[in-house]
């Protein structure tokens, strides 16, 4: 299992375009230079999406190939995580083929998407079989979750062996926010997702990060690092500093991070 980054930078996700921000990345190039600037800046992993040739997000072998070998020539040193997000345009049959294909050495992917509510025993099946591929290939999964309820319901699918896990360790990302209005994060969203870790873990040994929307990304980051959480910064989620103002680029909101980190936000420009 790969190790979770400290600091993962999400440049451009599946829906903001270059009307929400000239700077946000689209192309390859675009993708990779900027992973080039926020490596420089601290940002020791990236969480990739592609798009076509439309800038529509899609889950494309082809693409994800060509961009994982630029960033393994550009930054070497980067892990590369790359998204299997629906999108509303996959199904899970889908988002499960593109990845085996791919077979990433590392991949976000949310339980929700893989077994809703909804799911029966052959879904059921399906989604067991490909998690328990990623941990025989050698694919490490972060699982994402977007409520307190999720964290429960995802460790009760884990003990159920819905979710077979390598050995007792995983890694997860808790998404501050997802159904607060405006998706405008606060930083008391966490608590509730640590608080419900705190019930289910056991034994089990979990490296967790936090993403967060709007204004108070920074914030809810802050608070997650002083939790001993990690994080994942970027335009997928955020276009701005705590200041309120626009950043100029991904670049830009990760050296604003870092000196969060260790100043007073009052001393933050």
């Amino acid at each position: 299992m790969l190790s979770l980054p400290e600091l993962m930078i999400a440049p451009n996700g599946a829906r903001r375009t270059k009307v929400d921000h000239p700077e946000l990345p689209v192309n390859i190039a675009e993708i990779v230079e900027c992973a080039r600037q926020c490596y420089v800046e601290g940002a020791d992993g990236i969480h990739t999406h592609v798009r076509d040739a439309n800038g529509k997000h899609v889950l494309d072998v082809g693409l994800y190939q060509e961009l994982m070998r630029e960033l393994a020539r550009v930054v070497p040193d980067m892990t590369v995580q790359v998204t299997s997000e629906a999108a509303g345009i996959y199904q899970a049959e889908e988002q499960r083929a593109i990845i085996r294909e791919l077979h990433p050495n590392y991949v976000s992917v949310a339980m929700r998407e893989m077994l809703d509510d909804t799911a029966n025993d052959h879904n059921k099946r399906q989604a067991q079989e490909f998690y328990q591929w990623a941990n025989n290939a050698d694919v490490t999964i972060q699982h994402i979750i977007y409520s307190a309820e999720d964290v429960t319901e995802w460790f009760r699918r884990v003990d159920a062996g819905l979710i077979p896990l390598e050995g007792n360790r995983a890694q997860l990302l808790f998404v501050l926010g997802r159904y607060r209005k405006h998706l405008d994060s606060q930083p008391e969203d966490l608590q509730p997702f640590i608080d419900a870790m705190r019930q289910s873990r056991g034994d089990y040994q979990i490296d967790w990060a936090v993403c967060a929307f709007g204004v108070a990304e920074t914030v809810c980051l802050a608070e997650a690092v002083k939790q001993g959480g990690k994080i994942r910064i970027g335009f997928e989620n955020s276009l701005w500093h705590a200041n309120g103002k626009l950043a100029q680029n991904n670049a830009e909101r990760v050296r604003y991070l870092k000196k969060y980190l260790v100043t007073t936000p009052s001393t933050v420009d």
